[in-house]
């Protein structure tokens, strides 16, 4: 059986690349994956990854702010990764709330709705 594989993204060239789980065996440096197109670090981004279209520069910055903030697609046990906001609207509603309340901004970005 080949082994599962998971998404890596390089965000300068707005590419998503499907490879073989990081191992946890290995040294966490000497696992960095390379981008083809530019050489640059790919980051891991799991396995319910679906990627904007290159030309949605809109959700590629939304990716990005995500990905800044520590938030990744891991699937959970039956579902995928949850919530996740599409645009640069719901991104600022959402750091407006956590600046407001003092809630931290990635448990306000994958909040599905604000009170």
């Amino acid at each position: 059986m080949p082994p599962a594989k998971t998404s890596f993204v390089c965000l300068p060239c707005r590419a998503s690349y499907k490879q073989p789980h990081p191992t946890p065996a290995r040294n966490a440096g000497s696992d960095q994956r390379v981008c083809p197109r530019c050489a640059g670090t790919l980051i891991h981004v799991g396995s319910a990854f679906a990627p904007p279209p290159r030309r949605d520069s809109e959700g590629w910055r939304v990716l990005s702010l995500l990905l800044h903030a520590g938030i990744h697609f891991h699937k959970s046990c039956c579902a995928g990764p949850g919530y996740r906001p599409r645009t640069l609207r719901e991104v600022r509603e959402r750091m407006t709330y956590a600046r407001r309340t003092g809630e931290p901004i990635a448990r306000a970005l994958v909040r599905p709705e604000l009170p």
